[in-house]
């Protein structure tokens, strides 16, 4: 009897493995838009940058299918744990907190984190002497906002956004004296734009985190090897460097 129950149960366990077992011909990424020069849109609306040329090539070599779905920062971790999308390909820094809720692929770029502000401001990230009193501007969820709010909750006023893009607009407006943002990303969105050349990077950047991975629910574990293979393999055979080459001057690759 009992070999008759096991062999039921076993039985069961194999069809309900099969059932949920996935083929991958197509997979849904999600992006935060925009982030440039990681992800943006082009003049005629369509997704353009780092990340989505990156994640283009990364699924062309898994021969898969790749739909890009654009979601805010703040609902993308949830957004992805109700399966609105497969993975998340849009700059998200692997940290032990994140780590407890989704699996993340190896890191595939790692830049630095900078600091940005008028020429004027006479802030040095590093003095606090300096940074007290002022407005500080984060994009909320990011290791960026982590950091803001470590370093300087005590004596700033720490504002945050949910789109990355609203800071710079509150900067520029005068309404902000520092943002704190990826270093490429600040560069792209602030001291390359028009009327950058009243702005500056401020003190030194510093470097935090593991680096950025692609992040998916943590039972697509296959999803996750495909992207570790793929993801290698353009790391290795030139692709990668192409890309990086054509948004940066310098190299991000993790």
């Amino acid at each position: 009897m009992k070999k008759a129950v096991v062999a039921v149960l076993s039985a069961l366990a194999l069809t309900t493995s099969i059932a949920e077992a996935k083929e991958w011909d197509k997979v849904r990424l999600a992006v935060d838009v925009p982030y440039e020069p990681f992800e943006y849109k082009a003049p005629d609306g369509t997704l353009t940058g780092f990340e989505i040329d990156l994640g283009n090539a990364v699924c062309a070599e898994m021969k898969v299918e790749c739909e890009w779905v654009v979601q805010a920062w703040d609902g993308i971790i949830p957004g992805l744990l109700a399966r609105k999308y497969d993975a998340i390909f849009s700059s998200m820094s692997i940290n032990p907190e994140r780590a407890e809720k989704v699996l993340f692929s190896e890191p595939y770029y790692n830049t630095p984190t900078g600091f940005f502000g008028p020429k004027d401001a006479g802030i040095n990230p590093a003095d606090p002497a300096t940074v007290k009193g002022k407005i500080v501007g984060v994009q909320r969820g990011t290791i960026q906002d982590t950091y803001a709010t470590e370093n300087y909750k005590d004596i700033a006023d720490i504002k945050r956004y949910t789109a990355g893009d609203d800071l710079v607009t509150d900067l520029q407006g005068g309404r902000l004296d520092m943002v704190v943002i990826d270093f490429p990303v600040g560069v792209s969105s602030i001291l390359e734009q028009d009327g950058g050349d009243k702005y500056m990077a401020l003190g030194d950047n510093v470097q935090l985190g593991e680096g950025v991975g692609v992040a998916a629910r943590k039972r697509d574990k296959d999803l996750i090897e495909m992207f570790n293979a793929a993801l290698a393999t353009v790391k290795t055979n030139g692709v990668y460097d192409q890309i990086n080459d054509k948004y940066f001057e310098y190299s991000i690759k993790k």
